[in-house]
């Protein structure tokens, strides 16, 4: 666990978004804005693997689901879907509506199979566990504290009926959860839940930070993780491991950038991935919802990519006494597609590798999965003529990009420009496809979402064969 840190007069608070329409609440907080630049193109050279086309099956929702929600400075952005596939193959969609988060039972073929379950009280999908009798949720509930803010809590159903409800924040560990941008994963043995923390009372009063909580099958809180990590976490991704920590990174404004945070929260030492600007708004983006996400090779190499500015330059902060602040200058005024390595669950490999360049486009909605053996799948989606400011951007929408590259960012195939959308999290299925749920709607960045967030009452299941 990481060594509590001490409030200091120079850090500010952390903005949560604004709240949707239909009784959301605050769904995320946007760390960056995230959109791309590669030329579009479906044309492949004969050595080169091919993509696949990606198929659609279509699923009619039981409620109105609001499928924007505003980041920083009313920033437009996809309200998180997440999918999940059980061990037996069926899948399990998770969507916020007003009536509270709605988990929807697929085939394996992506079909309906039955009615929803409505988790009442949940006001935000923090990530989703399939199991073959239900599933298990990491969402937001009611709690009475100081800030009059929600808690935390994983919630398992089993055949219908809820198991258990374990909060994860409370008055006796001095935390809130007014907003996750969370990860849960699950070993076969426990949960690993990962999310931003609000500190209500103790030495973190009012200050942002992350926590880590394993949870047991039948829900006791286990030993492990930490309650303190990022300060503010700007970014979040999680990895479910047989043994030991699960691997862990975060963004961290304080430090500036992309750290490793695995088994130690984040410390001072933690390794970095790559220094970003990292004030809220400008950097990273939480993971999976708005970006990356962190794949892992047959070999014990991971994989993350992110929407970065890069750095010019990055030094520590005289001005910050405490000896922890970064100062960091962006190379770019929009974010570049970016991944990056990782040796193994603590170290880093080497510097990222960018996959886009183009000065006047900005690149949003950055996402990772493994494809196939060997390879990798990244998405991203692109404005043209990005007008930016703060740190988030407004632009013309020009596609959702699809690539293939290897272990070492090399490229395997051109992009290919899709239809399909990609708001949330990915599932592999046995076969090796990717599956995940969308919006059946026309991106549009052109300006700032303000007011209720439009709806939709079906939802895209697309899938993408090796």
């Amino acid at each position: 666990m990481t060594n509590a840190r001490p409030t200091t007069s120079h850090r500010r608070r952390h903005v949560a978004r604004k709240p949707l329409a239909a009784g959301l609440g605050a769904v995320g907080v946007l760390a960056g804005a995230w959109y791309a630049t590669a030329t579009p193109t479906t044309t492949t050279t004969a050595a080169a693997p091919r993509l696949a086309a990606v198929t659609n099956t279509t699923v009619n929702l039981a409620a109105k689901f609001p499928y924007l929600s505003a980041g920083y400075n009313n920033t437009r952005e996809w309200t998180r879907t997440t999918t999940a596939v059980a061990p037996n193959g069926t899948l399990r969609v998770a969507w916020p509506a007003s009536d509270g988060v709605h988990v929807t039972p697929l085939t394996a073929a992506g079909k309906r199979s039955g009615a929803d379950t409505v988790v009442k009280g949940a006001k935000e999908v923090g990530g989703l566990v399939a199991h073959n009798d239900g599933f298990a949720l990491l969402t937001r509930v009611f709690d009475t504290n100081k800030w009059k803010e929600t808690a935390a809590a994983l919630i398992r159903y089993k055949n219908g009926a809820q198991a258990f409800r374990t909060k994860l924040t409370g008055t006796a560990s001095h935390d809130t959860a007014p907003l996750l941008d969370g990860q849960l994963t699950w070993n076969g043995t426990k949960y690993g839940t990962y999310f931003v923390v609000h500190g209500a009372g103790g030495f973190a009063d009012g200050h942002f930070g992350d926590k880590l909580s394993y949870v047991s099958p039948k829900g006791a809180k286990l030993t492990g993780g930490w309650s303190w990590g990022c300060s503010h976490n700007e970014g979040i991704a999680l990895h479910a491991e047989t043994t030991g920590a699960f691997t862990s990174l975060c963004f961290d404004d304080w430090r500036s950038g992309l750290f490793v945070s695995t088994g130690i929260g984040a410390p001072d030492n933690a390794p970095a991935v790559q220094r970003e600007q990292c004030w809220a708004g400008y950097c990273g983006g939480t993971f999976a919802g708005r970006t990356g996400d962190l794949v892992k090779s047959s070999t014990g190499r991971y994989a993350t990519a992110f929407a970065s500015r890069g750095d010019a330059s990055a030094a520590k902060n005289p001005a910050d006494a405490s000896g922890r602040g970064w100062t960091v200058k962006p190379k770019t005024s929009t974010h570049q597609v970016a991944v990056a390595f990782l040796k193994n669950r603590n170290t880093p490999a080497g510097k990222p590798v960018y996959l886009t360049s183009a000065a006047g486009t900005e690149n949003v909605n950055v996402h990772i999965a493994p494809y196939g053996k060997d390879r990798l799948l990244v998405s991203w989606e692109s404005l043209k003529n990005a007008k930016c400011s703060s740190g988030t951007c407004t632009g013309t929408f020009t596609g959702t990009h699809l690539r293939l590259i290897d272990w070492n960012g090399a490229l395997k195939t051109p992009d290919k420009v899709v239809q399909a959308r990609i708001s949330g999290d990915i599932a592999t299925l046995k076969d090796g496809s990717l599956t995940w749920a969308y919006a059946p709607v026309t991106p549009s960045y052109a300006s700032a979402l303000t007011g209720a967030s439009p709806t939709t009452t079906t939802l895209k299941v697309a899938r993408l064969k090796p």
